[in-house]
């Protein structure tokens, strides 16, 4: 078994992190526009976040990402407290393949067995799918959110049903038993798709020429 260990992020690092992920400068755009007089009437803003099943909190939400989660949630309150209990809300979705989250350990293989589970379910979703379900069912008035003030899409995922076929088979990974138990070609799909690449009909053993040819 290969095995790595990680040490923890130090204070800068978890202060560059912060900055880069969690929820000031969202918040400073938005006192900008509110000061510029340009917010429409009923103005909502929303920011998306992810936060994880307890098999990806200890380096997710227990790390420093955690630390840039909460502080985009307090940046949610702050926007809240100047123009609106509905103004702002940060959004949990579902795990998806981005550039940031296939090189964080552990998650890129959580996707793999969670999307093969959640297809089996028939509750899978894509990007689109699942913003599409927020627009349409979470967005009314009265609409539950958690103790953070968040609004859920990460429902699905984190369903009993979902979480305890995913943890059953955790244990049971290997190499031999991944084709089984989880969904490596779909996860490579939308890696590729991140670049431009998996696309079908395009035959990508072709040169090409970048070059821009007038007319």
């Amino acid at each position: 078994m290969f095995q790595t260990t990680l040490e923890p992020a130090n204070e800068e690092q978890t202060a560059a992190t912060v900055a880069v992920m969690g929820g000031d400068d969202w918040k400073r755009w938005i006192d900008q526009l509110a000061d510029a007089g340009v917010l429409a009437p009923g103005f909502r803003t929303l920011n998306y976040t992810y936060i994880g099943s307890e098999l990806t909190w200890p380096i997710y939400w227990n790390g420093t990402l955690g630390r840039a989660k909460v502080d985009l949630d307090s940046k949610a309150e702050a926007i809240r407290g100047r123009l609106g209990a509905d103004a702002a809300r940060v959004v949990a979705l579902k795990a998806v393949v981005t550039q940031a989250s296939s090189a964080i350990p552990v998650v890129p293989l959580y996707g793999t067995v969670l999307f093969k589970v959640m297809k089996q379910l028939g509750l899978h979703e894509g990007c689109i799918e699942q913003i599409d379900r927020l627009f349409r069912t979470r967005l009314g008035k009265g609409v539950a959110l958690d103790d953070a003030q968040r609004i859920r899409v990460d429902d699905w995922e984190l369903s009993p049903e979902v979480q305890t076929e995913v943890s059953r088979r955790w244990p049971l990974l290997t190499t031999e038993t991944l084709g089984e138990l989880a969904d490596l070609g779909e996860y490579k799909s939308q890696f590729l798709r991140l670049f431009g690449f998996g696309i079908d009909g395009v035959d990508y053993t072709q040169d090409v020429d970048p070059r821009i040819v007038p007319g």
